[in-house]
């Protein structure tokens, strides 16, 4: 019986010996290393980065003009309304031309006065000169006669010169258009008292558009003809490309910034004059680290990224500092920390701590 139990015993504590090499031998779970995590990884590569500016720019029209009449008086009639294209000469605006018309009358009706003393003058010069030849009247008399036609013809001409200044100055009492374009803001309407001050409207003429950028004196040195430039929408995506086409030569002492000049050749359908859109200044290309936002943590105000190095059975996770520079699209610009050839994990970092076995996925 008690041998039995002796064999009994040993059974169980083999047994009991089996369970327990398990999990610590070679094939056990719990005592081997953990397994890899699956994560996506890129080679760091150097990519060319546009280094540049964004400005508030205005838009302007080489071909804007301002319409100011020339004479004071009341508006009888408006030709055209605003947003009209229109052709240069066109009439704009009718201002009441009666006054000026009826002191053109005055010196038309006193001109012809002075036409008829002219006539007759000159035909009493012939007849006393033909008298004073015949020695029929003294030189004395026809000195008279030739004095009043000298005088009657110096009074003709200064007519002739009123009733040309008066027909110019009827002229002005039509505003035409100055060039063609459209039309803008039109303040004032029919019945209104307009002098030589008043702004009628203005025409814009859309194929000659500039953006004038003010750029910062310090940034100035870098600023020449030739450099590209962006018109960016509302998300920041260019829509247009043109050349700074003009560098001022001085400072605006007001502002400190010079004044840089981009002829809008391509512009989007949608820019109008005197507008405010954003616009981008490259100011050069060069080759740069580049890695997306996603791949990148900020610890305590310190930026970490994750780099798969080798290790003694496979890859490994290493936190690795950084130093980044602006954003571009999607991705930082790394300034430190990263360099070509390094193997970078942008995906799967959630799973993942500093020294964790990693594979590519």
């Amino acid at each position: 019986m008690r041998s039995h139990l002796i064999l009994l015993v040993l059974v169980a504590a083999a047994a009991c010996s089996r369970d327990g090499a398990a999990p610590g031998g070679p094939g056990g779970g719990r005592g081997g290393p953990p397994p890899a995590t699956g994560v996506g990884i890129v080679t760091v590569q150097d990519k060319p980065v546009e280094v540049s500016s964004d400005f508030i720019s205005t838009v302007r029209s080489l071909h804007s003009t301002t319409v100011q009449p020339q004479v004071e008086g009341r508006v009888t009639r408006v030709f055209v309304k605003s947003g009209d294209t229109v052709r240069a000469g066109a009439p704009l605006v009718q201002i009441d031309p009666e006054k000026e018309t009826a002191t053109l009358q005055n010196t038309e009706s006193q001109r012809a006065a002075r036409v008829a003393d002219v006539t007759y003058w000159k035909a009493q010069v012939v007849r006393l000169q033909a008298l004073l030849q015949a020695g029929a009247i003294s030189q004395n008399e026809f000195d008279t006669a030739q004095h009043n036609l000298d005088a009657a013809q110096a009074q003709l001409a200064a007519l002739d010169a009123q009733v040309r200044e008066g027909r110019v100055q009827l002229q002005y009492y039509r505003v035409t258009v100055p060039t063609a374009g459209v039309v803008g803001d039109i303040p004032i309407r029919e019945g209104d008292r307009v002098t030589t001050s008043t702004v009628i409207t203005t025409i814009d003429d859309k194929e000659g558009l500039e953006a004038y950028i003010q750029v910062p004196v310090d940034q100035a040195p870098d600023l020449r003809v030739g450099l590209p430039t962006q018109i960016l929408d509302e998300a920041g995506k260019p829509t247009a490309s043109n050349p700074i086409s003009f560098v001022a030569p001085r400072v605006d002492p007001a502002t400190q910034t010079v004044l840089a000049k981009a002829l809008l050749r391509d512009a989007p359908p949608s820019v109008r004059v005197q507008q405010f859109v954003k616009l981008r200044v490259i100011w050069r290309s060069a080759p740069a680290v580049t890695i997306p936002v996603n791949s990148v943590t900020r610890i305590n105000g310190q930026y970490f990224c994750f780099v798969a190095e080798p290790g003694p059975n496979g890859l490994i996770a290493r936190q690795r500092p950084l130093q980044i520079g602006e954003v571009k699209g999607n991705d930082y610009i790394v300034t430190s920390g990263l360099k070509p050839g390094d193997k970078l994990i942008v995906a799967g970092i959630q799973k993942i701590a500093d020294g964790a076995p990693v594979k590519p996925e």
